[in-house]
């Protein structure tokens, strides 16, 4: 069975950065979407960016484009979210989670790291 541990959360000030790391492990996930979402309390969980990994092509949701980067280490098996010129708005859980080629959902997902930002 996969897995996935992120890592690399914590409090940073507004303007601040932070690079969130995802370890995989237990299963193959070279040609697997690998995803990054979060969610703030009250809110719903929205998609934050993702990545294909055989290909490395990209996508980020309009409120992260410009600040984020996710990119992925292939020898470590493990995926980042580099977080710059954060904002108070970005405080939230952060999830990593993977999809396989034939899937329209997720099928792994990790505990999630808390990201604080104070303002």
């Amino acid at each position: 069975q996969g897995q996935l541990v992120e890592s690399g959360g914590g409090l940073v000030q507004a303007g601040g950065s932070l690079r969130l790391s995802c370890a995989a492990s237990g299963r193959t996930f070279s040609r697997y979407a690998m995803g990054w979402f979060r969610q703030a309390p009250g809110k719903e969980r929205e998609f934050v960016a993702v990545i294909i990994w055989s290909t490395g092509n990209t996508a980020y949701a309009d409120s992260v484009k410009g600040r984020f980067t996710i990119s992925r280490d292939n020898a470590k098996n493990t995926v980042y979210l580099q977080m710059n010129s954060l904002k108070p708005e970005d405080t939230a859980v952060y999830y990593c989670a993977a999809r396989s080629p034939a899937a329209f959902e997720y099928d792994y997902w990790g505990q999630g790291t808390q990201v604080t930002v104070s303002s």
